[in-house]
């Protein structure tokens, strides 16, 4: 119980991405996580995401789900209902990521489901939010990267328009429902009612532009792509190429520009009007950033790297995944957590960032699908062994799961 949640028990109806992110942030500090999965789709898609898929499990999916339990369960049939509501008295929270009509549709609001459980709290996360002219829609990492504006931003210049490396919008949406579920959570614990989180994708990227945004809206700014990952306004912060790599150099500070002027052995650009504070950089960029370039390729990124430290100039080498990974700073902090799996063998993950308190984190490999429905039914719900093979045979848990009494199979 000293976990910081882990008295807090959470129903998830999700897959993928974005949801499955948000309540692995929840279960890495503790939290009770029952995926609920549905069986006639064969469960959470993210089962069978490649590469390294094997079965009804991938790398995909076990980078979103450690930590959780597992419930089959077909929303769809006739006796689910009282099944789902059972369940729902018994968590303090009702997650989902489905497409923003579908929460009313499925009656899993606060109003659908307040009478079996005044406090429960509703959290949806979906691509448009639950109400307006696009709910219905689906919403997609891609899609909204390039809807929010994202892609207009980013890459060179005179290339195409060109989305983040990774789903940036999926996993930021995810931390605000995580965020969102807890906040309401303790309203809840404070005041005794529940409500709903009405959480999208396409909101928290367009909040995601954060001073972009608000330049563009209050002064009709016009933001323009700049060649090597640049600042759009403080100068020099970027990206330059070496001798033999890439560096990223930043003076957001002019004392880290004065530095930096002293580093390179260029004392001259500090004191050049042109160059002189933040303001002359930006507006002569274009004089600047070449004359930076061309010293920058006359050494190699390690040399370049140890010079720039002893100066406290911010930078720093751009890596490959992999590089990154070797970092040492990610083995002194055990950055990595490592688990046996059934079928994909030796199982290497990023650990949870979300350092609160000093006892450790679990780290269990994601669950098969419907591997703790008996379990939970039971100790959740009260269900007697005789009352969860009934169901079985009716088929509330799916047809695959009927001869299993409800138990997934890996």
């Amino acid at each position: 119980m000293s976990l910081p949640l882990a008295d807090v028990r959470v129903l998830a109806i999700e897959q993928y991405g974005a949801g499955p992110w948000g309540t692995l942030q929840l279960a890495d500090l503790g939290a009770d996580v029952i995926k609920v999965e549905d069986p006639s789709s064969a469960g959470d898609v993210g089962r069978y995401v490649p590469p390294f898929q094997d079965g009804e499990d991938s790398l995909f999916f076990e980078s979103f789900n450690r930590n959780k339990r597992s419930v089959s369960l077909d929303l769809r049939h006739s006796e689910a209902r009282g099944v789902l509501e059972d369940l729902v008295g018994a968590v303090d929270a009702v997650f989902s990521n489905l497409r923003g009509d579908q929460p009313k549709r499925l009656r899993i609001t606060y109003d659908d489901l307040k009478h079996a459980n005044p406090s429960v709290v509703c959290c949806s996360l979906s691509g448009f939010g639950m109400t307006g002219p696009r709910a219905v829609q689906g919403g997609y990492d891609y899609t909204i990267q390039g809807l929010a504006g994202w892609m207009s931003l980013t890459g060179e210049p005179e290339g195409p328009p060109t989305k983040s490396g990774l789903s940036l919008v999926d996993l930021s949406a995810g931390y605000v429902a995580a965020l969102a579920l807890m906040a309401g959570l303790w309203r809840a614990r404070r005041d005794g009612i529940g409500c709903d989180c009405d959480i999208s994708l396409f909101e928290t990227a367009l909040h995601e532009l954060a001073y972009v945004g608000t330049w563009v809206a209050s002064r009709g700014f016009e933001p323009q792509r700049i060649s090597e990952s640049a600042h759009p306004s403080m100068v020099p912060f970027q990206n330059f190429p070496t001798a033999d790599g890439w560096i990223i150099v930043a003076c957001p500070k002019q004392k880290f520009w004065e530095r930096l002027c002293k580093a390179i052995e260029r004392p001259d650009l500090a004191t050049d009007p042109r160059f002189v504070d933040f303001a002359a950089r930006n507006e002569h960029r274009e004089e600047l950033i070449p004359e930076l370039r061309e010293i920058f390729c006359t050494r190699s990124t390690d040399e370049w790297l140890e010079t720039l430290r002893a100066a406290e100039v911010p930078s720093a080498r751009v890596n490959t995944v992999a590089q990154a990974l070797a970092d040492p700073q990610v083995a002194a902090r055990d950055g990595l957590v490592e688990s046996d799996h059934p079928l994909l063998g030796t199982v290497r993950q990023l650990a949870t960032p979300l350092r609160v308190g000093e006892d450790p984190k679990p780290n269990r490999f994601a669950p098969a699908r419907g591997e703790h429905t008996d379990e939970v039914l039971g100790d959740l719900c009260g269900y007697s062994p005789q009352r969860v093979e009934e169901l079985s045979a009716a088929g509330v848990f799916g047809p695959q799961l009927a001869e299993h009494s409800g138990k997934g199979a890996r």
